[in-house]
C-alpha cells in the first residue's frame, strides 16, 4: 500500500461534502481548527449547495470531489458528513492524478465507499476517523480529533482498548480494511467491493435494527469474507432498534455468533464509528492486533513522505524489465548473427 505524504505547516487541505448537506456554520469550527494546526483550508465550490438531502445535485458534489482530487497542491480531503450520497458519484470521478499525487482521503460512516473503492483499486491508504460535522463548536480537540492530528502529521499512534466479555484471544497481524457495515454490505458485488482474506477488518455502524446487523453479518459470511479473515474489530453499534417482539441478540452477540467458527483473534468495544470516541486508523495500513485482557492495536511499517518516490518506482520497475528483456533478445540476437 502507498501511503500518502504526511502533512507539515503551510500545507493545504480541502473540505469537500460528497453525501449529505452540510452548512458554513457546522464547518467553521474545523476550519478554524485546521488554521491552527498551520494547515491553509479551501473548501468545494458547492460546499454548501442543497439537493433534497444532498450536498447539491450528483454533478456538483462530484465536480467539488473532482477538483479537489486533481489539485497536486491538496494534500488531504476531508470529507464534510457522512450520511448517505457518496455512492452516487463514485463512478463519475477519474482518479488518474489522485493516483499519480496520492493524498489522504479522511471521513468514515458512508465515507466507507471511498476507503473501500480506493483500497481495491489503487492501493492507497485512508483515514477512518471524525470529519469536519464532528468537531465542537468550543474550538477543544477532543482525544478523536487529536488522534486525527497526530496521523495526519506522521505521529505514532497506537491504541489500549479494555476487555470485552465477547472477546477472543490472540494476535493478527494484516491490513487493515473495512468502515461501516451498512456500507460495506451496500457494495457487495460492485466494483468498489471489499476483499478481505488475510486483513484484519473493522466494522462499525448506527442506527440500524438488530435483524439487520444479522442479515449483513450472513451477507458476509455467505460471501466468504469472514472465513480467511487475520482478525476483526468491532467498533461501535450505537443506538440499535428492535422490534416489537424482541430479536433476542445485542449486535455484538450476533457478531460474535456469525464469527464463531473460526479462530482468529476479535476485538470488541473498539472505540471508533458514530460515537463520542472516534479514533483515527490507517486503512490500508499493515496492523497488529493483541487480544488479551486488555486489548492493543498498533500500526506498523513506514512511509508517507516517500510516497511519491514509491510510485515512481511502480512505473519504473516494469519499465526496468522491459528493458532487460530487449537487451537480453539483443545479445542473443548479435551471438546468433557472429555465428
Amino acid at each position: 500500500m502507498i501511503t500518502p505524504p504526511f502533512l507539515k505547516p503551510g500545507d493545504k487541505v480541502a473540505i469537500v461534502a460528497t453525501a449529505r448537506k452540510v452548512s458554513f456554520t457546522e464547518m467553521e469550527p474545523a476550519i478554524q481548527l485546521f488554521r491552527a494546526w498551520g494547515l491553509t483550508v479551501v473548501t468545494g465550490n458547492n460546499i454548501t449547495a442543497e439537493e433534497s438531502q444532498y450536498a447539491g445535485t450528483d454533478e456538483q458534489r462530484t465536480s467539488d470531489m473532482q477538483q479537489m482530487l486533481d489539485d497536486a497542491d491538496v494534500m488531504a480531503i476531508f470529507c464534510a458528513r457522512g450520511g448517505y450520497g457518496s455512492v452516487r458519484i463514485i463512478d463519475r470521478l477519474d482518479f488518474t492524478k489522485f493516483v499519480a499525487s496520492p493524498k489522504w482521503i479522511v471521513g468514515y460512516s458512508d465515507i466507507t465507499v471511498f476507503h473501500s473503492h480506493i483500497h481495491r483499486h489503487f492501493g492507497i491508504e485512508t483515514l477512518h476517523g471524525p470529519m469536519p460535522i464532528n468537531f465542537p463548536a468550543n474550538g477543544i480537540a477532543t482525544p478523536s480529533i487529536e488522534s486525527l492530528r497526530k496521523t495526519l502529521f506522521g505521529e505514532e499512534i497506537q491504541y489500549t482498548i479494555p476487555a470485552h466479555p465477547l472477546n477472543r484471544k490472540g494476535t493478527a497481524r494484516g491490513q487493515m480494511v473495512g468502515g461501516n457495515l451498512s456500507i460495506l454490505y451496500s457494495l457487495s458485488a460492485t466494483p468498489s467491493d471489499l476483499e478481505t482474506e488475510g486483513k484484519i477488518l473493522l466494522i462499525e455502524d448506527v442506527d440500524e435494527y438488530l435483524y439487520h446487523i444479522d442479515r449483513m453479518m450472513m451477507n458476509l459470511k455467505r460471501s466468504c469474507k469472514l472465513n480467511n479473515l487475520a482478525g476483526l474489530i468491532v467498533g461501535g453499534m450505537t443506538k440499535m432498534n428492535d422490534n416489537a417482539i424482541p430479536f433476542g441478540r445485542t449486535a455484538e452477540e450476533t457478531i460474535s455468533a456469525a464469527v464463531s467458527e473460526y479462530d482468529y483473534p476479535v476485538c470488541f468495544g473498539f472505540p471508533a464509528g458514530h460515537q463520542e470516541q472516534n479514533n483515527t486508523l490507517i486503512l490500508g495500513r499493515e496492523t497488529e492486533l493483541s487480544v488479551n485482557e486488555d486489548s492493543l492495536l498498533r500500526f506498523v511499517g513506514k512511509g508517507g513522505k516517500d510516497s511519491r518516490l514509491k510510485n515512481l518506482k511502480m512505473l519504473l520497475l516494469p519499465l526496468g524489465g522491459m528493458f532487460l528483456f530487449f537487451a537480453l533478445l539483443y545479445l542473443l540476437y548479435a551471438l546468433v548473427i557472429r555465428r
